[in-house]
């Protein structure tokens, strides 16, 4: 929050006079109250004054006997008041009374909320008013307000007295993008260097990548290794319903950032504040988060490249960012934090198996094969599950068997030990997935196949067929895409030729072999009808893996030449899968069969079942081990 001037003279006669009108409110209220109150007094002088004829008039009400004096020397009518005993006769009173002439009415006072509302509007105001200028103007410590923090930075703070947590040496899997932060560590740690030769680092590095591959990690490890104090927010952290609170908090960030500078401020999911502002007719704006994000950039050319301060930022959607944040000297470094390849995962497990008690039969590079897309978030959760899973063996330590269940368990889902499948439906599901596994170890460039199995998941899948990559890929051949459209349909055509029937169980294998189809055709020019050119344009910045979105630019003509062409390559690959499984039937009811009796099966085990492959022998015959 901004540092406050202190009260003003203003302020102070203000105070002055607020307090001077709270005792006077105090009086008027007491002296009002009881004046108008009246006058208690025992039960037997009431009656006195009854039989004396001192009494006006008199009025009974439900707790208590109010009674109006005649007035005496010219002095006001007095009223006495005395409290009605339950279960006593006030028949004598009453009759008393009427024989005195005395008005007598049994109609309940008037409540008088009036006044206490009058009270409540005036009184409290009068009372608060000094308790809320002390609150806006006394000022805690660095000059903050201490009780008004609207608009004070919640941003935490991890000092460099304090442990880090986080150093370089606890991040794996992404070197690229440490090697990139080396340079601001080293600025950090002697800024004298870069500021003799002239030269000074970005003042904004943008960390982009997908969730969980430790963008907030980085940007720890870098104040850790630094040794200077860290920053650290979301950026949803800033807007609030109030405007102007983000542009406060905002300021008041900055202002304790310059105060311990030199040091790291990281702002993370910076897409809630800095997505790119409303247009000419500003529709659909907000006020609050053009504010916000206004005081940001304000504040990121408000100080000078050697003043030791770094601002770090994270965010998965870089193409929806104000356009203003990426330009020079404000965010003009972007770092990209890709997911780990098969290496940089093997490190990452390493990193997180370091607190587990492991078994001399782990394996962490067949780990890291069998976790392909993964992000260290997910192989972080991928050694705690193996570790629960040590654990309710009551083993002292955990084996590859935990890390399977593990890795089945998260790609897989539970197992649904309690789900009963009858018998056509087992041997169904049992000949789908053999069909798979078959195709996978005759088509030459398909991936070896880890396990087969026909136990119900969670998710849906009554059975599995596990491929374990050789190594990582980032160009894929038009043979290996043929292929992997021949496995996916391997299991339709398996059903086919041992059931006689197909069923819904290749419902995923269909929609992901049109998926694959359709990208042949339309993005990677593999069409001899269509030709080399991509159809369709994909919407927005692809610098983060998710879900494309494709615009239409071809004609009615094109879109069915590509339909045609799409259902070409499917029907294809369905048609060699079926020559496949026709040609090795025996191996085909081996494998099944084999499944429907111990319901899982290993490489080695399917290897032997199946025997020797002419296809994957005559194209590759180094490619089985």
């Amino acid at each position: 929050m901004p540092l406050r001037t202190s009260p003003t003279s203003k302020d102070l006669r203000l105070t002055l006079l607020l307090l001077g009108l709270v005792p006077l409110a105090l009086w008027l209220s007491w002296a009002y109250f009881t004046s108008s109150e009246p006058r208690r007094v025992p039960y037997s002088e009431l009656v006195s004054d009854v039989e004396a004829g001192k009494v006006q008039a008199a009025q009974v009400e439900p707790d208590r006997i109010v009674a109006k004096l005649h007035p005496e020397g010219g002095k006001r009518a007095q009223s006495i008041a005395v409290d009605r005993i339950p279960r006593m006769d006030e028949r004598g009173l009453l009759d008393a009374m009427e024989q005195q002439h005395v008005v007598l009415s049994g109609q309940e006072p008037r409540s008088s909320w009036w006044l206490w509302a009058l009270w409540l509007g005036i009184g409290l105001p009068l009372l608060s008013a000094p308790v809320v200028l002390w609150m806006v103007s006394s000022k805690g410590p660095a000059g903050r307000s201490r009780p008004m923090t609207f608009g004070r930075s919640k941003a935490k703070l991890y000092d460099r007295s304090a442990e880090q947590g986080a150093t370089f040496a606890d991040v794996a899997g992404v070197e690229e993008a440490k090697a990139e932060l080396v340079e601001v560590v080293r600025f950090l740690k002697e800024p004298q260097r870069y500021q003799a030769i002239g030269a000074h680092v970005p003042k904004g590095v943008l960390l982009v990548g997908s969730p969980g591959t430790g963008k907030t990690l980085l940007a720890r490890a870098v104040a850790g290794e630094s040794g200077v104090p860290f920053f650290s927010m979301s950026g949803s952290e800033f807007v609030e319903m109030f405007v102007g609170v983000g542009a406060s908090r905002v300021r008041d960030l900055f202002e304790q950032a310059k105060q311990r500078a030199p040091c790291v401020v990281f702002i993370d999911e910076l897409d809630a504040l800095g997505k790119a502002r409303a247009g000419a007719h500003g529709l659909a704006s907000n006020e609050e988060r053009e504010q916000t994000l206004n005081q940001l950039l304000v504040e990121m050319d408000g100080f000078a490249p050697g003043a030791g301060l770094v601002i770090m930022a994270a965010t998965n959607r870089p193409e929806i960012l104000d356009r203003a944040l990426l330009r020079a000297g404000r965010f003009d470094r972007q770092v990209l934090v890709d997911r780990p390849d098969i290496r940089g995962r093997e490190a990452i497990v390493r990193v997180h198996a370091r607190k587990v008690v492991l078994a001399p039969d782990v394996d962490l590079g067949l780990v890291a094969r069998r976790t392909p897309g993964m992000v260290g978030a997910d192989l972080a959760n991928v050694v705690n599950e193996a570790a629960l899973a040590s654990v309710r063996r009551n083993a002292t330590a955990v084996t590859m068997g935990d890390f399977e269940e593990a890795m089945d368990r998260l790609q897989l889902g539970l197992k649904k030990e309690g789900r009963v499948m009858n018998e056509d439906e087992k041997r169904r599901v049992a000949f789908h997935e053999a069909g798979h596994a078959l195709v996978a170890l005759t088509v030459p460039n398909a991936d070896p196949v880890h396990r087969v199995t026909i136990i119900p998941r969670s998710i849906g899948a009554l059975g599995a067929t596990l491929q374990l990559p050789t190594d990582e890929r980032y160009v894929l051949t038009r043979e290996e895409l043929d292929d992997r459209l021949c496995v996916l349909l391997g299991g339709r055509s398996a059903e086919e030729i041992a059931c006689g029937t197909i069923s819904t169980g290749a419902q995923d294998d269909l929609e992901r072999a049109t998926a694959i189809a359709k990208q042949m055709v339309c993005r990677f020019g593999m069409s001899d009808a269509l030709g080399p050119l991509t159809w369709g344009r994909t919407d927005g910045l692809q610098l983060v893996q998710g879900p494309e979105t494709f615009e239409r630019d071809y004609s009615e003509e094109t879109a069915r030449a590509i339909d045609a062409e799409v259902r070409r390559i499917v029907e294809a690959s369905h048609a060699r899968a079926a020559g496949i499984l026709r040609d090795r039937c025996d191996a085909l009811d081996a494998i099944a069969r084999d499944l429907l009796v111990r319901e899982t099966l290993e490489r080695a085990e399917l290897e032997t079942l199946a025997g020797p492959s002419s296809e994957r022998r005559a194209v590759a015959p180094a490619a089985v081990a």
